[in-house]
């Protein structure tokens, strides 16, 4: 089946940069909200669906061919579950419901399992959309069998968008918001500088040393805006002004979803890390940004040298956008970001 064409409605809310969205903020898929309920529409469309497979047991793999794409099984060809394991993802344009299962990935030709995070941004519109949803689904209810307020066994309900307990009591799929900032001098031209950091929880003593944007939950009561800047000032010792959103994306490992943020910031201020929370924090240029992109060796110190996020994260996104408006004859201004 050919591939369904890009979301136009969500491109056309972010017409600028490098990427018009996050590389996980894409889909094509109609989520069909209103059937999840109607028993008889689930058995029906599951009878003519197209199935995903993923598998959570081995971190919610699923399987692609070997042009890249998702394999999609048909509905009697996909692994036997029960009626309630069934996850309804939505509707492709020409009609055909998709379903999602959590399952042992079927032996398939040519194919091989893959992990949304490294190939998510490699994957079509429709692809991405339906990997990260399914992934993100899936994981909720493999991590959620029970009640978090009765404690009682829960069994999947509404085609896989609801758990239920035997009081009748609902849960819904758990989504964390998360503000993840790239920041700034606001400088153009290649002597623009970014302020990225390497997480303590990434360990040391690998021949890459990898530095991304900053990041964390925002807390109960806070806003996302509010959260950039504790986070900053936390992570980095540093304050920052002039915060811009610039989109977001879900991160299912497991729940979270990322509010992308540019922030602008004095590189004069002296850069002090928390080191529960971070390892090294550093100001690279625009031109040695692009050098790492291009593969080029940057060192990072103690014989590593320096890597980026990966391709699917919203923080090379970010970065990604940041380094596109440095070109004078685009006429791009620091404030665009």
């Amino acid at each position: 089946m050919k591939a369904p064409q890009e979301n136009a409605s969500l491109r056309s809310t972010f017409p600028r940069g490098p990427r018009s969205l996050p590389p996980l903020a894409r889909s094509t898929l109609d989520r069909v909200a209103h059937h999840r309920r109607d028993l008889e529409w689930l058995a029906a469309a599951w009878s003519r669906s197209r199935v995903l497979v993923v598998d959570t047991v081995t971190g919610g793999r699923a399987l692609v061919d070997e042009d890249g794409a998702l394999v999609l099984f048909d509905a009697k060809e996909a692994p036997e579950v029960e009626a309630d394991q069934r996850m309804l993802l939505g509707v492709e344009p020409d009609g055909t419901p998709v379903f999602a299962i959590d399952a042992p990935l079927p032996e398939q030709p040519g194919a091989r399992a893959v992990n949304l995070r490294d190939v998510g941004h490699l994957l079509s519109d429709r692809d991405a959309g339906l990997f990260t949803a399914a992934a993100a689904l899936a994981q909720w209810h493999a991590g959620h069998p029970y009640s978090s307020s009765t404690g009682l066994p829960t069994t999947a309900a509404e085609g896989g968008w609801t758990r239920v307990d035997e009081a009748g009591g609902q849960s819904w799929p758990r989504t964390d918001p998360a503000m993840i900032v790239l920041v700034h001098d606001g400088v153009p031209g290649p002597s623009g500088r970014c302020l990225l950091g390497n997480n303590a929880a990434w360990g040391s003593g690998h021949e890459v040393r990898r530095f991304s944007c900053l990041a964390g939950y925002v807390e109960p009561g806070e806003s996302a805006e509010a959260a950039v800047v504790r986070e900053v000032v936390e992570e980095v010792g540093v304050a920052v002004r002039t915060i811009e959103y610039q989109g977001s994306q879900a991160w299912p490992f497991p729940g979270s979803l990322m509010l992308g943020f540019c922030a602008v910031a004095d590189p004069a201020q002296p850069v002090q890390v928390d080191p529960t929370e971070i390892a090294h924090a550093r100001w690279f240029t625009r031109e040695e940004i692009a050098a790492v992109l291009a593969g080029e060796v940057l060192d990072a110190g103690d014989g590593a040298r320096v890597g980026l996020p990966p391709a699917s994260s919203i923080a090379l996104y970010l970065i990604n956008r940041w380094l596109s408006r440095h070109d004078p004859e685009t006429g791009s201004k620091p404030e665009e970001l």
